[in-house]
């Protein structure tokens, strides 16, 4: 579950952060800056206007369906520690560190929100609603003695995201039946002993176009990408440029607003994982963990974002598609370990 930062620029300190509310995405001059800063790679030769060449299926605009009330959890299941209040939570300013015994309640967490996920993915098909899917999600958490860790923080009242189409992120799950076509971004996080795992995927919903399904796979080699670059010793800003060259290869764009964070006892922490060309400081350490959750869209002009008013569900401004992937990785002395895999 990303987190989204306010109007910045690349040469200044690392910005406070909201966890992904507010009644609109502010627009930045993140990409202009990038360009410009001394420092930083240039971007790499654009393939834009490469996926015109193929056809998109015509898909109405997202539209809200009703949300259910928020779904029970038995009372011996440790919650965390922000449940209970409407309040959105600080970000964490300490990295998540882990040593042999931490690290194995930290991979238990993270092995059962890839399970989580992979048995939510099955449910993807023309006429299910996103919140049968939450409810799933739901009982599998439970039955697993974890706790669905979006329930309830900051007031979310649904224990799994589900972001169809140009939702980009945080989609709030209801009764809209998925369409053939469509793509879904399912997003879950289990708290498990104590522990955070954070991972999300985006599926295929029946018969989708060669263009989103493009858009789809690009995605998730820069996740792959991003990952690529990770060990000790290595500075954060490598990762996005990683992306954003990927990015840029297809003629996609890279959301600025939503980025990846540190996971561990802390839902949200240090450090801060921006997904396009940055110049912020830091290095990697042995031990840590955080997620890489590159948000694409299907245009390299169609990166900002509106927010509906139940200050969640952010939508591309244009309506194209956006897609994510995330993964929560373990930083090693030669790489890094993915931690949310079956």
């Amino acid at each position: 579950m990303a987190v989204r930062v306010p109007s910045m620029e690349l040469n200044r300190s690392p910005p406070l952060l909201s966890g992904g509310r507010g009644k609109t995405c502010l627009k930045k001059l993140f990409i202009v800056q990038a360009k410009r800063s001394g420092g930083l790679d240039k971007a790499a030769p654009s393939s834009r206007g490469t996926q015109t060449s193929e056809k998109l299926k015509k898909r109405a605009p997202l539209t809200r369906g009703t949300v259910s009330p928020p779904l029970p959890v038995p009372w011996h299941i440790t919650r965390p520690p922000y449940v209970g209040t409407s309040k959105m939570p600080e970000i964490s300013s300490e990295m998540q560190m882990h040593d042999k015994e931490t690290i194995v309640h930290m991979r238990a967490a993270c092995e059962l929100a890839a399970r989580v996920l992979e048995n939510a993915g099955k449910l993807v098909k023309p006429s299910v609603t996103t919140d049968e899917i939450d409810k799933a999600v739901h009982k599998m958490i439970i039955d697993a003695g974890a706790y669905p860790s979006p329930l309830g923080y900051g007031g979310f009242p649904k224990s799994v995201c589900t972001s169809v189409n140009e939702c980009m992120c945080h989609g709030i799950p209801d009764s809209r039946e998925l369409q053939d076509g469509d793509i879904i971004n399912i997003d879950v996080t289990v708290y498990l002993n104590g522990f955070h795992g954070d991972t999300s995927k985006t599926f295929l919903c029946g018969e989708v176009d060669e263009a989103s399904k493009r858009l789809v796979k690009v995605a998730e080699e820069c996740m792959l990408r991003g990952i690529s670059a990770c060990k000790h010793g290595v500075s954060f800003k490598k990762i996005g440029r990683r992306i954003s060259e990927h990015a840029e290869r297809h003629g996609f764009g890279v959301v600025e607003q939503f980025v990846g964070h540190g996971v561990g006892r802390a839902f949200h922490s240090q450090p801060i994982i921006y997904h396009q060309r940055n110049n912020m400081p830091g290095q990697m350490v042995e031990g840590q963990t955080f997620t890489i959750e590159p948000i694409l869209t299907m245009g390299k002009d169609s990166i900002e974002c509106d927010m509906w008013d139940d200050g969640w569900t952010a939508l591309t401004t244009d309506g194209s598609l956006a897609t994510q992937f995330e993964h929560t990785i373990l930083i090693t002395k030669t790489g890094a370990e993915i931690l949310t895999k079956c």
